[in-house]
């Protein structure tokens, strides 16, 4: 059984990633069973480092995060070595005795038969490729947002950020263009704004909605109407997103958020509610509302450094 014996008392194998060097993972809660892929060699360095279900924080062991696929292709590749050293060693015991004289008697066996089948598997493929900018991490997910798989760290102010990023090269494109297709850039790049924050928002408050003072409602708090949102984040948190801003800053972020009201549900038409809201002195009502490139960067200056200041407040540990 020398074949057998060859093999040990163990299996070794790399399990095999995608294309882009991927590796699946799924995980092990019972509630989540999410998947994600992840790239080995990038992120954290070190022996039994945990890993993070990105879409619930389950944290453990990565031998507890392969996915069923995986493991039936383990399972499968250990049988079919098996398999196939034991039908080598039986295939050395066959022999075949001719029969002899009239009456003879012949013998002989024969071994017949294949390695267990080998059952192969494709990673799937996801929407969201993330290089994490805490331990540069490569991992994709489903959706966007999601914990790293290594640090444990939430993407969202990491999303906000690229999107924001996104949104300023947005604006220079539209600096090229003749007035009124500029116009058309600048403005969605205004509302795109107030839409990345708002979904960085609603995440980030998602995500830490145990710190809050009443857990349901901090799932639930809309970031487009921003002045409102900052005093129901007091309330459940405890926290003041303006701090990092002066007067003036926050003045603009107001006013901004109130122009992307009025370019969604009025056309762009100022009414008196803006006015009110902004006490902007050069709106005139029944007018188009005028947004400048300018007055955009600013905004994205002001809500990266209010997305900093709140990420940090609600992920600080108590």
């Amino acid at each position: 059984m020398r074949h057998v014996e060859r093999l040990g008392n163990e299996i070794r194998f790399t399990l095999p990633s995608d294309e882009d060097g991927l590796t699946g993972r799924e995980c092990p809660s019972n509630e989540c069973e999410g998947y994600f892929k992840i790239q080995f060699g990038t992120g954290l360095k070190g022996e039994n480092l945990p890993c993070h279900c990105p879409y619930c924080g389950h944290c453990d062991g990565h031998d507890k995060f392969f996915t069923k696929e995986q493991v039936n292709y383990v399972e499968s590749v250990a049988l079919n070595k098996v398999t196939d050293a034991l039908l080598k060693d039986l295939k050395s015991l066959e022999f075949q005795t001719r029969p002899k004289g009239a009456f003879g008697i012949g013998i002989s066996m024969k071994v017949k038969g294949r390695p267990h089948p080998i059952r192969y598997y494709r990673e799937k493929q996801l929407e969201t490729e993330v290089a994490c900018d805490r331990c540069t991490l490569r991992y994709m997910i489903y959706g966007v947002f999601g914990f790293c798989p290594d640090c444990g760290v939430h993407n969202s102010l990491q999303i906000l950020k690229k999107n924001l990023e996104l949104i300023e090269k947005m604006l220079t494109f539209a600096e090229t263009q003749e007035p009124a297709l500029a116009q058309m850039w600048i403005a969605n790049a205004l509302e795109d704004c107030v839409a990345a924050f708002d979904g960085f928002g609603r995440e980030t408050c998602r995500v830490f909605s145990d710190k809050a003072a009443d857990a349901s409602k901090a799932t639930n708090i809309s970031f487009q109407n921003i002045d409102r949102a900052n005093q129901r984040v007091q309330d459940l948190y405890g926290v003041d997103f303006t701090k990092g801003l002066d007067a003036d800053q926050w003045a603009l972020v107001l006013r901004c958020f109130q122009k992307r009201h009025l370019l969604a549900h009025k056309m762009g038409v100022i009414d008196q509610d803006y006015i009110d809201a902004t006490r902007d002195t050069s709106a005139v009502v029944g007018r188009k509302i005028q947004i400048q490139p300018a007055e955009v960067r600013r905004l994205l200056t002001a809500l990266r450094t209010i997305g900093e200041q709140s990420f940090d407040s609600l992920t600080r540990k108590p």
